[in-house]
Parts: C-alpha cells; structure tokens; sequence
C-alpha cells in the first residue's frame, strides 16, 4: 500500500510539473492576444465587404456612368484642355533643356510656347491645304463616282439585295454634296475661333504652371510617393507614346504619299496627311486611311491598282505599327490590345473624333486615377496589360508541358520496345 500511494504522489507532482511547463509566459499570452485582434480585424472587413460588395460595385458603375455624361456634356471644352494638357507634357523637355543651360524661366516658357504654337499652325496650314485640293478633286471625278456607285449597287443586287432604294442611292449620289460638307467644315469659323481660343489659352497658362511641376512634385512625394512617381510616370509614357507615334506617323504618311504617286493615285497628299492622322488612331485607323485611296486608285486603275494600294498600306503599317512603335514605345503604353481598342471607340463616342487620337493618353489618365495610385488594386494589372510576368509563367507552364510530353513519348517508346522484345524472345 505505501508503495502504491508513492506511486500516486509521483504521477500526480509529474503531472503538475508538466502543466506548469506548458503554461504560456506573459509575453506569449500578449502576442496571441495581439494575433486574435488582428485575426478578427481581418475577418471583420472581410465580413463587411463580402457583404456590401455588390452595392460597392453598383456604385462604381453609377459614378463611372455620371462621370461619363458628365466629360460627354462638357466635350467641347474638356477636348481642347486635355489635348493642350498633352502637348504641354510634349514639350516640357525642352523647357528643363533650356533651364539646365541658364536660360531664365520666363525666356523658357516663351520658347515652349512658340514651339507649339509653331507645330500648330504648320499642321493647321498642311489641312487647309488638303482641304483645298479635296473640295477641287470631287467635281472632276464626279462621272466616275457616280458610275462606281451604280456598278456597286448593281453588285449588290446580283448577290440577291435587290432593294429599290439601292437604286434610288445609286441614281441620287452627288458627290458634290461631299464638297458642301467640306466647305461647312471650313467655313464653321465660329466653332473653330472658340476651339483655337481655348487650345492656345490653355496652352499659355498650362506653359507657364509647368514651371513650378517639379517643385511641387518634390513637396508631393514627401507626403505622397506613390502619387508623385505615378504622375512622373504618367508624364513620360504620354511622352514618349506621343512623339514617336507623331515620329512614325509622319514617316508613314510621307512614304505613303511618294507610293501614291508613283501609282498616280489621285490626292496622295491628302491621303499621306489622312495616313499621319490616323495613325495615332490605334487599331483601326489604318482602315480608315486606306479606304479613300482604294476608292481613288479604283477610279483610275482598276484592280491592279487598287491591290497595289492595298499591299502598299500593309507593308509600311505591319512595319512602322507592328514592329517599329512596339519596341521603341516599350513598356509606355501596358494596355492589352482589347482595352486599346475599346478605348478609341469609348473616347469616340464620349468627345467626338479627337477622342480617338486622345484614347491611349485618356485611358492611361484613367488607369492613373483608379490603379496606379492605389495600392491595393495592383492585382488588376495583368488584367490591363502588364503581362511581363505572366508571360514568365506561361513560358514555364509551357516548358514543363512539353517536357511532360517528351516523357510520355519517352515511355511509350520504351514500352513499345519492350513488347517487341518480349513478342520475339524464343518459346
């Protein structure tokens, strides 16, 4: 019996001494307490935003929408502003060029000024220009156009549209009201002065803000990095996406202007300048400068003619827009070719054509606003088109499948022969 009870005494003060080891010292116990606050601090925004996620997303869609019609109902002005806003960040490296060589900032802003005031009236004098000869070119080649309206609507009508209004369409075409249209375009003068007053105000005053930008992004990343390299960032990919897309386009309209002429092509200046135009429409401005000199080289040389311009218009853009741009603009413009193509009909419709030409610095602007300086939406990037690592692991995804396929090649080869040397190995 005194045996037994020793025993007992034993296992019970074992059994204390283990408890007591396994009791958590103060310092764990707050660390836990920390980790559970934390754990439910979590599970709670989890909690509220699982719940209020679709209100949240009905929400974004309603102020995306009011922001919409709002830039929509302001269109004739927001357009101006914003293209002076780009043409100021065009620009601004030679402002600092200047600066670094002690050229005072007033002597600066005036250069700049100049510059693009310069760039302007040149482009504008080549489009009165084209204008000119477009409102000349239509009446000589009425008879034509009028015959390859009638031969069109007779095609139609082969293939089975053997609607009565083709023929009403082909028999009613007067290309001369083309020329109308042309005139009221050049003749809206009131719409023009308040567009040119808007553009060169704000191009005077944003020219003389620009001065102070670098300061003030200085004073901004102190308080807020991200904000300030994402505007930096922002500033030079338009930059760069705007002077080499005017860069090559000036060089695929002048090719395309020597080509035509060599076709004898009729209007091959106004198509080279339409060419320069469009080619800061991407995705589909190359359709929209081929169709007028297909028109055109149809009218004077058949079908030869025709897939000529064709050929022509595919090798200098599948070169300058599908292998130059690409690796010269780099990592500027990471947006995936559905959102880019998207984005010129969007900005179309919202602002009218020039928000074609503007659709990559406007949707970059927007990518600024909602991802780039907000942290947290950083996983929606490869959904835009930043796809460097994406394009990483899919590389690896595909090695390892091929290399699975090589093993399994390797394996039934190896299986093959060894039936076969089972099937010839003697009874």
């Amino acid at each position: 019996m005194g045996t037994s009870a020793g025993r007992g005494d034993l296992l019970i003060g074992v059994l204390m001494w283990w408890t007591k080891k396994k009791e958590p010292s103060p310092d764990d116990a707050d660390a836990a307490a920390d980790a559970a606050e934390v754990a439910a601090a979590q599970a709670a925004v989890e909690d509220s935003t699982s719940k209020h996620r679709n209100a949240f997303i009905l929400m974004g869609i309603g102020g995306a929408a009011l922001a919409t019609f709002g830039i929509a109902a302001i269109s004739g002005i927001f357009g101006p502003v914003f293209f002076a806003l780009v043409l100021t960040i065009c620009v601004h490296p030679l402002r600092v060029w200047l600066e670094k060589r002690g050229v005072p900032r007033g002597i600066a802003t005036g250069s700049v000024i100049t510059a693009v005031t310069l760039l302007l009236l040149g482009f504008g004098y080549l489009v009165l220009v084209a204008f000119g000869q477009f409102a000349e070119l239509l009446p000589q080649f009425k008879p034509q156009i009028v015959a390859f309206g009638q031969d069109v609507a007779a095609w139609l009508s082969s293939i089975g549209i053997t609607s009565t209004e083709l023929s009403d369409v082909a028999a009613g075409f007067d290309p001369g009201q083309l020329v109308g249209f042309v005139g009221g375009l050049v003749g809206g003068l009131t719409g023009w002065i308040t567009l040119l007053v808007i553009l060169f105000t704000m191009l005077l005053l944003m020219a003389m803000d620009a001065g102070f930008v670098p300061t003030v992004l200085r004073e901004l990343y102190t308080v807020r990095p991200l904000v300030a390299v994402s505007l930096v960032s922002y500033g030079s990919n338009v930059r760069r996406y705007m002077v080499v897309t005017t860069v090559l386009g000036i060089a695929q309209g002048i090719v395309n202007w020597i080509a035509l002429l060599i076709l004898q092509v009729p209007g091959a200046f106004i198509w080279g300048l339409l060419a320069f135009v469009c080619s800061f429409i991407p995705n589909i401005g190359y359709f929209i400068a081929i169709v007028p000199p297909i028109i055109f080289g149809a009218l004077v040389g058949g079908w030869p003619t025709v897939i000529a311009v064709i050929v022509v218009y595919g090798v200098i853009n599948a070169v300058i827009q599908s292998v130059i741009q690409p690796r010269v603009v780099g990592k500027a413009v990471n947006l995936s070719q559905t959102i880019t193509f998207f984005s010129v009909l969007f900005w179309a419709v919202v602002i009218g054509p020039i928000g074609a030409i503007l659709a990559i610095p406007l949707t970059l602007i927007v990518r600024l606003v909602l991802v780039d300086t907000n942290p947290s939406m950083a996983w929606i990037r490869p959904m835009l088109g930043e796809l460097d690592q994406t394009r990483e692991i899919m590389a690896q995804f595909d090695a390892e499948a091929k290399a699975a396929r090589k093993a399994r090649r390797a394996e039934k080869r190896a299986a093959g022969g060894g039936d076969s040397a089972t099937t010839g190995a003697p009874a």
